[in-house]
This record gives C-alpha cells, structure tokens and sequence, in this order.
C-alpha cells in the first residue's frame, strides 16, 4: 500500500512568489489542498520580502505538516540582479523548511515543465492549463502558483521512480 505524503512546493521569487500544498493519497490520486502566492509590494526592502517568504512558509508548515519541501531549482538567467534576487527568496523558502527537519529536493524548471506538459520549453500558460486538467481543479491557477503545482507533481512522480528502483530520493 503506498504511503500518503504531503509536500509543500515553491516557486521563488522575491515580489511573487508561488507556493502548493499537495497531497499524495495513495490509491485517491494526487489532490491540491491549498495554493496561492506571496505577494511583496514594490516599495518593499529585500530585508521585508525574505522574511515575508520566510513567515509564510513557516506558517504553511506549521498548518499543514507537509513530509517535504520541493523547489524549484536554481536557473540561469542573463540578469546577474535576477538570480541573485531569486537565489535569495528560494533561500528563504529552504531555512523555513530546514528550520522545521524538512528534507528538501529542488527541480530543474524545464524537467518540470517536461514532467507536466511533455515540452521542457512550455510557456507559463499552458502549464496553469495542464495543471488544472490533471488536477480537476474549478479555477486556473495563477501562473507562480501553478509553477508551484507543477513542481509538486514532479517531486510525486520523481519520487515513485525512485521508490519503483528501490533507490533513495536524494535531498539537497
């Protein structure tokens, strides 16, 4: 019989950043329990939006007791300031989880888009799309939030390939 887990999945951003509380039932499928994204204003110090990320998550953990933490892992992009800003919100996001003994694992963005639409290369929208379909779900997710969706789908089935070769999912 396989065992119920639930992960919390990220999408880091500082001004918006996506979040997914997903839970895996065994024989009931996989079911969304709650999403949405952490907004931070503008006008907002970099100080205010970490520890807005960081609260956030906590409180996710603390209300939902989630088994894990998948992120999206680090990404290359042309913007030294984007990366780095990014960097900084996605560590935010893993102390929280740290803070709390979660084993964490991270996601390349395009296996995850690989995973949930079939092309590595899907724009934003058809993920929130797809997401919707496998999920059943009434409404589209906005696009932060379904990356975050998307990243918790990966974490199940990367997690039942691992487990399907008797093999240990490796955490960062």
């Amino acid at each position: 019989m396989k065992e119920i887990e639930t992960v919390l999945a990220i999408d880091p951003s500082l001004r918006s950043t996506g979040y997914a509380m997903l839970r895996d039932g065994g024989s009931q499928g996989i079911s969304c329990l709650q999403f949405g994204t952490i907004r931070n204003a503008p006008v907002v110090r970099l100080s205010g939006c970490l520890l807005s990320i960081r609260q956030k998550i906590s409180q996710l953990i603390a209300e939902y007791s989630p088994s894990s933490l998948a992120v999206e892992a680090i990404i290359y992009v042309q913007s030294h300031r984007t990366a780095i800003s990014m960097g900084a919100a996605r560590g935010a996001a893993i102390l929280a989880a740290a803070e709390c003994g979660l084993p964490i694992y991270e996601y390349a963005p395009r296996k995850v888009k690989q995973a949930v639409v079939g092309r590595g290369a899907a724009a934003k929208h058809q993920v929130a799309f797809m997401i919707r379909a496998r999920l059943g779900l009434t409404e589209t997710p906005p696009e932060d939030a379904a990356d975050a969706i998307a990243i918790g789908l990966s974490h199940f089935q990367t997690r039942s390939a691992f487990l399907s070769l008797k093999q240990p999912h490796p955490s960062i």
